[in-house]
């Protein structure tokens, strides 16, 4: 089960030829996934194709080997489909085909609880890129997607940013964290280059905020919210150079 900041509700489907690798799926996922509603189940592509139009799913958990037409022939129906696709398939064979036709995530029966949660957040993660236009990143400011919508940043408040995972920590200078379905890689994309520097593979931090540098035991600086981060090895070169730049120009 996901944490409720992590949390977001949302429909789907199940399609499966075998009645009981449909119901149990669908019992893993009222037990340990309520976020995830599942609004019909199919045991046919024919019968998944009037399931997806009767509901409009946010995603799509689909057989691949079946009679008559398998999970790759519903998928050739959708030019572009509307909905995310999971593969859910006892044969692991076809997981590279899987993938190259768009799913975003490959399951192989029995259901493994641990792999389903991080295909959970895959979808969360997937589903909240979509609803958040590119235009995120606007100049001065952050549209970040929460579980109940959105919440706007100003960029100069942020102290720091931390990788969880495929998610980003943001701590502001308000004292306040929230956690964000975006990677850490995408935020140095496009954060400022003059103002923000990843010291480190887990950590991206505000220059601003820095409030001292030591190599005792270690390459390490405290930010200002007292925060005390590692600077990696390789990192630690280009960050020197960057911070003399900074006092140069003061």
């Amino acid at each position: 089960m996901l944490s409720k900041n992590e949390r977001q509700d949302f429909t789907a489907i199940i399609i499966d030829d075998e009645f009981h690798g449909r119901e149990n799926l669908k019992k893993i996922m009222e037990l340990y996934f309520p976020e995830i509603k599942v609004l019909g189940l199919a045991d046919s592509v024919i019968n998944g194709k009037k399931l997806v139009g009767q509901h409009n799913p946010d995603v799509v958990f689909l057989d691949i080997n079946m009679p008559v037409f398998d999970g790759f022939d519903f998928l050739e129906e959708y030019d572009k489909p509307n909905f995310l696709t999971v593969f859910v398939t006892a044969y692991e064979e076809f997981g590279i085909k899987a993938l190259k036709a768009g799913a975003v995530d490959y399951l192989l029966k029995p259901i493994n609880i641990k792999e389903l949660k991080q295909t959970v957040k895959k979808i969360f993660s997937r589903i909240t890129k979509n609803e958040v236009s590119e235009s995120t990143f606007e100049p001065g400011k952050l549209v970040l997607p929460t579980s109940n919508g959105f919440i706007v940043i100003v960029i100069d408040d942020i102290i720091r940013l931390e990788a969880d995972s495929c998610y980003t920590k943001v701590f502001s200078k308000e004292g306040k964290s929230l956690l964000v379905s975006r990677t850490l890689k995408e935020f140095e994309d496009n954060l400022p280059k003059d103002k923000f520097f990843r010291i480190h593979k887990s950590h991206l931090i505000n220059l601003s905020f820095i409030k001292d540098y030591s190599r005792l035991g270690g390459i390490f600086i405290t930010m200002k919210d007292g925060s005390k981060i590692e600077v990696s090895r390789r990192k630690a070169p280009d960050f020197i150079k960057k911070m003399k730049t900074i006092i140069n120009a003061v």
